[in-house]
């Protein structure tokens, strides 16, 4: 005769008992884990929108420079870093830059004989190094001279 004795059905539930709470830590740390990389994902997006808004200010920022250039054909040349400051037009467009852009600075360069223009503006984000957004236009005055 087998005399071994069955395990009481209370012995066995004292034998597994611990791998609910197994389970549920396990759970907790994929959890975290999803939370942690949710919010390095929320901070890589709102890196690289403030990267694309200073961007787009810059590109709008010399756009406008470029218009009232446009608007001033037969002044343009003065626009020129070397008479930037004295021209209120330019000296206003490039406060402009340094108050709406980190660290900005907006440059021109007009070429008088052909009418070239280079706008160029820089700026530096923190922790993110030095920017620069450049743009090139040639402006003629009325019938081409």
């Amino acid at each position: 005769m087998n005399t071994r004795p069955h395990p009481s059905p209370r012995a066995a539930r004292t034998h597994g008992r611990g791998i609910a709470l197994i389970e549920v830590l396990v759970a907790m740390l994929v959890f975290a884990l999803g939370v942690l990389a949710l919010v390095g994902l929320q901070g890589a997006m709102v890196r690289a929108q403030t990267d694309a808004k200073v961007r787009a200010d810059a590109a709008y920022l010399a756009s406008e420079l470029i218009g009232k250039m446009w608007a001033d054909t037969t002044n343009f040349t003065s626009f020129d870093d070397d008479g930037c400051a004295g021209q209120l037009v330019c000296k206003e467009w490039q406060d402009k830059v340094a108050l709406n852009l980190p660290g900005g600075e907006g440059k021109v360069a007009v070429v008088p004989g052909t009418g070239n223009v280079t706008v160029t503006i820089t700026w530096s984000v923190p922790n993110g190094g030095e920017h620069k957004y450049e743009t090139n236009t040639t402006i003629t005055k009325a019938g081409g001279a």
